[in-house]
């Protein structure tokens, strides 16, 4: 039997496979699996294990919470980057919510 989080486990992998530029033939390389199985991933048709659930959320960089549905709030990791570099992500991500609430005041 199918259920809703089923499938929005499948959502997630699905958007970051592509926000990353990936194929499906890719990730199931990366984690020597058949093209099927993360297509029956995306489909919502099977969950991967815990151990893949925590490799893909490693892979994108994101929390596990968030790769199950269980947050909404995704990770940027800024691990190897210098404090300035560290500084112009913040100041990139507060000017996007800013164009986000003038977007939404009007």
């Amino acid at each position: 039997m199918m259920t809703k989080e089923l499938f929005y486990v499948g959502d997630r992998i699905k958007a970051l496979r592509e926000s990353a530029n990936m194929t499906q033939s890719q990730i199931a390389k990366t984690f020597k699996l058949s093209r099927s199985a993360v297509n029956y991933w995306e489909l919502g048709l099977a969950v991967p294990s815990t151990q893949y659930i925590v490799e893909l959320a490693k892979l994108f960089r994101v929390s596990t919470d968030y790769l199950l549905g269980m947050s909404d709030n995704s990770t940027i990791s800024v691990e190897g980057l210098s404090e300035k570099q560290v500084t112009a992500v913040y100041n990139i991500i507060e000017c996007f919510r800013e164009d986000n609430e003038k977007l939404t005041d009007k």
